[in-house]
C-alpha cells in the first residue's frame, strides 16, 4: 500500500464523490461505472439502475459474474472480465466456494473452477433451461463438487460454484416464460489460464465505491483480504474518512476533495451499484434505517436525494400501470416531491409500464 501523507475527508465528501463517479447527473450514455457491471437482482432491477443514470441496456449482456450474481456487462468487456475474475490462486478459489455442502471439494481450488468451466462449455451448446444445465454440469465435474439433494433424489453441483463459473464457461443467461435459460455466448473465449487484470478490477471498485479498504473489496469479490492485498494497486493514495484509513486511485483525489452534494433526486433499485459498497454504516449511519435499506429478502429500493439515502421505495404493477410508493426517512422538500414524479415515470418506463402512480408516505 502506498505510504503517503493522509488527507482528511468527510463522509459527505465521500458520498458526493461516489454520486458523481456513478454518473447520476446523466451526462453520459454509457456510465463509466459499467466497469463493475450492474447487478440484476431482483430480475429487471438492472434496467432501473441504468435508467437512474440516464442509460439503457443496449450493448450489454447478462452473465453470472461477481459472487455468482447476475450482472449486466458490456459485451466487449467479457473476455477481460473473465480473466480478471479468475481466482488468483488455489486459496482464493477455495475461499470463494467454501461451503459445508462441498467442504472437501472446495479444497480442489483452481481445479474446481477449471472442471466446472469446461463442463459448461461441453454441456451448453444451445439454449437450455438452468435446471438441465445444472444436471449436465453436475454429471461432468468431480463428485466432491456435488452434494446429495434429498428433495430431488440426485446429486447437484454446489450452487455457489455453478454460478461463479458460468462466465468462465462462456455462457450468458436470460429469461423465457418465467424460467432462467442458459445459452452459449455468441463470441466465446477460452477458459482463463491464470488471473490477469485483477488489479484493475480492484482499482475500479476503489474508483466507484471508494475510498475503501482491502477487507471491503474482498467482501465485494467474495474472497479474503489477504487475496486482495496480493493484487492491491500501487498508484493509490491513503485518506482518512472521519478518522478511518481508506484508499482510492491517486488520480481521483482532487475529485474527492472537491466533491460537493448536488440537488438530484433518484430512485435506486435493490442491488443498485451505489448500494453495493461494503461500508454500509458510512452510507446509512442509522442502524435501523440501514436494516430497512439492505433487507436480506425482499429488500426495497432506495431514495437518493443529493448524496444521501433519504428513504425507501417499492413498486407494484397493476396491469400497464406501476404504483410507486416512497417512504421517506424524514420530511421532503416540495422540490423533491416534484422531482419524484419524473423519477417514478422513469422507473415505470424502465419496467415496461405505460403510467406511474406515485404515493409518498409521511416522513418518519
Amino acid at each position: 500500500m502506498t505510504d503517503t501523507h493522509r488527507v482528511e475527508v468527510s463522509r459527505e465528501q465521500v458520498l458526493a464523490y461516489r454520486v458523481a463517479a456513478h454518473g447520476f447527473d446523466r451526462s453520459l450514455t454509457a456510465p463509466a461505472m459499467l466497469a463493475l457491471g450492474v447487478q440484476d437482482t431482483p430480475r429487471g432491477s438492472a434496467r432501473t439502475a441504468l435508467a437512474a443514470r440516464g442509460a439503457t441496456a443496449d450493448g450489454l449482456e447478462l452473465v453470472w459474474s461477481f459472487r455468482g450474481g447476475p450482472h449486466l456487462h458490456r459485451i466487449a468487456d467479457l473476455p477481460g472480465l473473465a480473466t480478471a475474475l479468475w481466482p488468483v490462486d488455489d486459496a482464493d478459489a477455495t475461499a470463494r466456494i467454501n461451503t459445508t455442502v462441498i467442504k472437501e471439494g472446495a479444497k480442489l481450488g483452481l481445479g474446481a473452477f477449471e472442471a466446472a468451466a469446461r463442463a459448461f462449455r461441453d454441456g451448453v451448446t444451445a439454449p437450455m433451461a438452468k435446471g438441465d444445465v445444472s444436471t449436465a454440469v453436475s454429471a461432468a465435474v468431480p463428485p466432491s463438487l456435488t452434494f446429495w439433494c434429498e428433495t430431488c433424489g440426485a446429486r447437484h453441483i454446489s450452487g455457489l460454484l455453478f454460478q461463479q463459473t458460468g462466465l468462465f464457461g462462456s455462457v450468458r443467461i436470460g429469461a423465457e416464460g418465467g424460467r432462467t435459460v442458459v445459452s452459449p455466448l455468441l463470441r466465446r473465449f477460452p477458459v482463463p489460464e491464470s488471473a490477469t487484470g485483477t488489479e484493475a478490477l480492484v482499482e475500479a471498485y476503489l474508483r466507484f465505491l471508494g475510498p475503501a479498504t482491502p477487507a471491503e473489496v474482498a467482501k465485494y469479490l467474495g474472497t479474503k483480504p489477504p487475496v486482495v492485498k496480493k493484487v492491491w494497486p500501487q498508484d493509490l493514495v491513503e485518506v482518512s474518512v472521519d478518522g478511518r484509513a481508506a484508499w482510492l486511485p491517486g488520480r481521483d483525489l482532487d475529485s474527492l476533495v472537491s466533491a460537493r452534494s448536488g440537488e438530484l433526486v433518484r430512485l435506486l433499485p435493490p442491488g443498485d451499484p451505489f448500494l453495493q459498497a461494503r461500508d454500509r454504516t458510512l452510507v446509512v449511519p442509522d442502524k435501523a434505517r440501514e436494516k430497512q435499506v439492505w433487507r436480506a429478502i425482499g429488500g426495497p429500493g432506495a431514495l437518493l436525494v443529493g448524496s444521501e439515502i433519504s428513504g425507501i421505495w417499492r413498486a407494484k404493477s397493476t396491469g400497464s400501470k406501476l404504483d410507486v410508493t416512497v417512504t421517506p426517512f424524514g420530511p421532503l422538500a416540495a422540490s423533491v416531491r416534484r422531482a419524484l414524479e419524473a423519477e417514478a415515470a422513469r422507473v415505470a418506463s424502465a419496467r415496461g409500464a405505460t403510467e406511474a402512480r406515485l404515493h409518498i408516505g409521511d416522513g418518519a
